[in-house]
């Protein structure tokens, strides 16, 4: 009787995951921020005070939701530079409908910036896929045209905090429980796009075209349908930012969120949002957000030079892509290994 040998396995290559990657630099912003904070509280007891956490809370939610909707644009290997100008017009024109309505309901506002942002967002997805242009140019052209529309709808007017009703200026002010509204909302807003790109098909499909558009529509995944999603989702997000901007603020002009989408682009990329597509969390890009307005905060507090706060924003960003490269090499060193071993 013959006793057949055991069969020895090859061992199997130590499997690497990405995400290992994306918590680590998650972590490592919470990490950042906490010494951050501590540094500065040391120094300037009043950076803690209940109205400066506040006002930093509050700003980091308009960012926040700007960056999720941003998120998952650059997530399909895209970009949106018209957020900016998209809050803009969304701000003004909420303003001025509430000017002239002042019983309207605020979730009419919300509904009437949704809207908007959802018409830009078409407009942008429709030209990047249909006119297959890179979404670089298309979106640098739709910056400009949004804005445009704003400055001549404007014409050199604004919308001050006393022509609009208190019940739309009390709403950025009020709370539930002793958290603002501002930031409940940024926080569903990122937890529910967090879970459809984690838990739902369509998310799934939006990592994969990020990760390889050729392969993805080769899968059937409907490339047209959510590149149209995508950009839908970042535009909407954009026009809720003005309408939270306009009751934060109060005062409007067509100059309103000039400059923003330059802030949104730095917190997806410093919260681990890969730029070349197919990496990345919505809560990633949320923290990224905080760490921004923490930073501002903070050097206003410590009375530094405004130009250095743009240096160390410039520095993350260097260091994020730079993370990037290393993660998509970890990753590439990970499947040669794997299929040595094959």
């Amino acid at each position: 009787m013959t006793v057949a040998a055991p069969v020895t396995e090859a061992p199997k290559a130590p499997r690497f995951r990405p995400g290992d990657i994306l918590k680590q630099r998650e972590l490592g912003i919470v990490l950042a921020l906490l010494a951050l904070v501590a540094f500065t509280a040391i120094n300037q007891p009043r950076f803690l005070s209940s109205q400066s956490v506040r006002d930093i809370l509050l700003n980091t939610a308009i960012l926040a939701v700007v960056a999720a909707g941003m998120a998952v644009v650059v997530i399909t290997r895209h970009i949106d530079l018209s957020v900016g100008s998209v809050l803009g017009l969304s701000a003004f024109t909420v303003a001025t409908v509430m000017q002239h309505n002042q019983g309207l309901p605020m979730v009419a506002a919300i509904g009437l910036g949704l809207a908007i942002g959802a018409v830009a967002g078409v407009v942008n997805g429709a030209l990047v896929h249909f006119g297959n242009v890179p979404a670089l140019v298309v979106t640098l052209g739709t910056m400009y045209a949004y804005r445009g529309i704003t400055y001549s709808w404007a014409g050199g007017q604004q919308v001050t905090a006393d022509e609009v009703p208190r019940h739309f200026l009390r709403f950025a002010n009020a709370d539930l429980l002793g958290v603002p509204w501002l930031v409940l909302i940024a926080l569903v807003v990122i937890a529910g796009v967090g879970l459809m790109m984690r838990n739902y098909r369509i998310g799934r499909e939006l990592y994969a075209m990020g990760s390889s558009p050729q392969a993805a529509g080769l899968a059937g995944i409907g490339i047209a349908r959510n590149t149209l999603v995508a950009f839908v989702i970042s535009g909407s997000l954009a026009g809720l930012g003005g309408v939270l901007y306009a009751s934060r603020f109060g005062t409007v002009d067509a100059s309103s969120g000039n400059g923003y989408e330059l802030q949104v682009v730095a917190a997806v990329v410093v919260g681990g949002v890969a730029v070349f597509g197919g990496s990345g969390t919505i809560w990633g890009a949320g923290l990224g957000a905080l760490l921004l307005t923490v930073i501002g905060s903070a050097l206003a507090v410590l009375d530094i030079n405004q130009f250095w706060q743009q240096a160390i924003v410039g520095a993350l960003i260097v260091l994020a892509i730079g993370a990037d490269r290393l993660v998509a090499v970890r990753i590439a060193r990970s499947l040669r290994k794997r299929d040595s071993h094959v």
